[in-house]
């Protein structure tokens, strides 16, 4: 039996147009008000802004982010479920908007980085900005 190296590995599928590209997971649970602030530091708000979700019953920040995410990247869904979900499930919340902002900068980086001759630079400015923004 001959073993053969692997030449490619697998890709990831394509974002589908309209939908998260994750669901929700249980990691943000912990550390949660330093990772709201990582994340709403790589969207390019203020730090501090998830600070404005502990003033009322339902969380300012949490939802603004969700909002912009998906408006950014034409994600279906209204103010109703970015409430239900911001309030409901918060720390999952973040967490899903966090691996989405990777996930969609990785793909662009390597989108880029294949039509251009020298990908290792264009990798690194395209990530630069969420460097050690995402826990995951």
């Amino acid at each position: 039996m001959s073993r053969r190296p692997i030449q490619t590995q697998p890709q990831s599928r394509g974002h589908e147009g309209g939908q998260w590209s994750t669901g929700l997971c249980c990691f943000a649970l912990c550390c949660l008000p330093v990772f709201t602030c990582k994340v709403t530091s790589a969207v390019g708000a203020c730090p501090c802004l998830p600070l404005l979700d502990c003033i009322g019953c339902v969380p300012p920040a949490s939802l603004a982010m969700r909002a912009s995410v998906r408006e950014r990247y034409g994600i279906k869904g209204s103010v109703w479920s970015d409430c239900l979900y911001g309030c409901c499930c918060y720390p999952l919340s973040w967490l899903q908007i966090s691996r989405e902002l990777k996930r969609r900068a990785a793909a662009a980086a390597q989108a880029s980085s294949s039509s251009s001759s020298s990908s290792s630079s264009v990798r690194y400015s395209a990530l630069t900005s969420l460097q050690g923004a995402h826990l995951v």
